[in-house]
């Protein structure tokens, strides 16, 4: 089953009962999916700049746009209009799909990976989620890689609190700490 249809047919009722939602279109939803990668140690390092920019185009499978510096900071040795950062923003059918593999594939993958803290939702209802390496992504082959980054995926959804948000996270299959399903097992 799809992603869109398992939304449909499992999601959609669930929490429709759960806040008693009176029509399908009040049910949250995934609005957008967003990846970033801030270049930190490699500004100056052209072929760093190149490592993250295939990295992110393999992984959400679009170009990335990079971001640049608003204004000069001499500490951080920063100058107005220098890259900064990566980032990708997927819509449609290429997040739902990414959302799928992140949730099946590439969060398990994760060392030392023991659930999302809650705390990582947003009171506008959008997931943020920090990954240390890459790699955890099927399309990264270890071998392959130069320089380990970090990068961070935030998910904004069209939930109008952290409890609607949590409800939907989690009705999605997100995967939280044990604490989060022992409470779930206590409500039931």
């Amino acid at each position: 089953m799809s992603f869109v249809k398992f939304y449909q047919k499992q999601v959609v009722p669930e929490l429709k009962k759960q806040f008693g939602y009176k029509n399908d279109l009040q049910v949250p939803k995934i609005e957008k999916v967003v990846l970033n990668v801030g270049l930190s140690k490699g500004l100056k390092d052209s072929n760093y700049i190149e490592a993250i920019e295939s990295t992110l185009t393999r992984i959400s499978g679009q170009k990335p746009i990079k971001t640049k510096a608003r204004k000069s900071i001499s500490n951080f040795k920063i100058r107005q209009g220098m890259i900064i950062g990566m980032k990708v923003t997927l819509r449609g059918k290429r997040m739902y799909d990414f959302v799928e593999k992140l949730i099946k594939v590439t969060l398990p993958r994760v060392r030392d990976f023991r659930g999302l803290a809650p705390k990582s939702i947003d009171k506008e209802g959008n997931l943020n989620i920090g990954i240390k390496e890459h790699i955890s992504f099927p399309e990264i082959k270890a071998d392959e890689i130069e320089r380990l980054h970090g990068l961070e995926v935030a998910v904004a959804s069209t939930a109008k609190s952290r409890e609607e948000g949590k409800a939907l996270f989690v009705a999605l299959g997100f995967p939280f700490s044990e604490e989060e399903k022992n409470k779930r097992e206590k409500e039931k």
